[in-house]
């Protein structure tokens, strides 16, 4: 497992990013081209014990623990997931379990105002990635 997405970009860098556009038509494409950026998972790490359940499309979560840091690689079949990886990972790729425990995710979201442009099924996506993010953190705090 080879991705590191999201440890060189901080949450900071995508609100920056995302405030140059106007609309949200704008928003969209910048966050899919932040999906493109994402590394292709490798299909041996694509298994149903990775799958994150409750997203509308299918999603893959990742991880290894290195210097008590947590590192993830996510992977969907479509665009906009992809993207909305990129901007979770940002948030929490390369930190510690309680790094990732403290980080208030509803708030770094309220400043993307992002799950309102979402339909309910890719925010209940979106938040089902974050739980299974704050899972593993709570598995591997020490």
């Amino acid at each position: 497992m080879s991705s590191e997405f999201g440890v060189d970009i901080t949450p900071d860098d995508i609100l920056e990013a995302l405030s140059f556009f106007d609309s949200w038509e704008d928003r969209y494409r910048y966050i899919i081209d932040l999906g493109k950026e994402l590394p292709a998972m490798d299909d041996s790490l694509k298994t149903d014990d990775r799958i994150v359940r409750g997203c509308q499309s299918q999603v893959w979560l990742a991880h290894r623990v290195d210097n008590e840091r947590l590192y993830f690689q996510a992977d969907s079949d479509a665009h906009i997931v992809r993207g909305l990886l990129a901007v979770v990972l940002a948030a929490y790729n390369g930190r510690s379990s309680q790094a990732i425990l403290d980080f208030d995710v509803e708030d770094y979201f309220n400043k993307l105002d992002l799950v309102r442009h979402l339909s309910p099924t890719r925010g209940n996506g979106l938040r089902a990635m974050v739980g299974r993010i704050r899972d593993v953190a709570v598995q591997n705090a020490a």
